[in-house]
């Protein structure tokens, strides 16, 4: 790449103003990475709490659900759950962590009531509220261990994303301008040499012609007296 730059004074100017701009993008972008790794350091924990917890929660579901089927029956268990009227709802909005939006998911109508499951209390057993309950509480760990996961992705891959943009500045960008940096400033010493012995060439011909002429005019002078003699 250096043998295409032109060895000039303007050319060492602008490419030592990159190298400068280049080196406080690196910095900036180091501390951003590790700023990143740090906030997904953190998100990581939380999401593994939250598969510790979202299994736990699983188990507890399925463990009331059998139940309820064993002691209910699998029609009963159907029954209630086609009977259910009104839905969750999810809503979703945004925030920011050191410049990565991740989302934030909010949940309504997921716990109910026993009214508002939609099945007869008179015709089901306490399994099957407790069965309900238990997916219910599932639900609302399924939805915050989306809303981990989403996060955790999204930072991993601005961390990818800032790793290879330092990278990038690290191992090919500035070591390109400096090796450019490094031959235009050869070649300008090259052509300050070449242009102090050039000027001493000039300086000592001149002082030779000087000299031959100061000669000459001597001899013109010597040949004057002898003349006049």
């Amino acid at each position: 790449m250096s043998n295409d730059v032109k060895p000039t004074r303007k050319n060492l100017m602008a490419i030592e103003e990159r190298i400068e701009l280049s080196e406080r993008g690196h910095d900036t972008l180091e501390k951003k990475r590790d700023g990143l790794i740090m906030e997904f350091m953190d998100i990581l924990d939380q999401a593994q709490d939250v598969r510790s917890d979202l299994e736990a929660t699983y188990e507890d579901a399925q463990h009331a659900i059998d139940m309820a089927r064993a002691m209910d029956g699998d029609v009963a268990v159907r029954g209630a759950a086609a009977a259910l009227k009104e839905h969750p709802e999810l809503t979703t909005q945004s925030k920011n962590i050191m410049g990565v939006v991740v989302p934030e998911i909010e949940s309504s109508k997921v716990r109910k009531t026993l009214d508002e499951r939609g099945y007869g209390v008179m015709g089901t057993s306490a399994r099957i509220d407790e069965a309900a309950e238990a997916y219910e509480e599932l639900l609302e760990q399924i939805i915050l261990a989306a809303e981990v996961e989403t996060a955790m992705k999204k930072m991993l891959e601005e961390i990818e994303t800032t790793k290879r943009r330092v990278n990038a500045l690290e191992f090919k960008l500035l070591p390109e301008l400096r090796e450019n940096q490094e031959y235009i400033e050869q070649k300008l010493e090259e052509q300050e040499r070449e242009e102090i012995f050039r000027m001493k060439k000039i300086k000592a011909k001149k002082e030779e012609e000087e000299k031959e002429e100061a000669a000459a005019e001597a001899e013109r002078e010597r040949e004057q007296v002898t003349a006049d003699d």
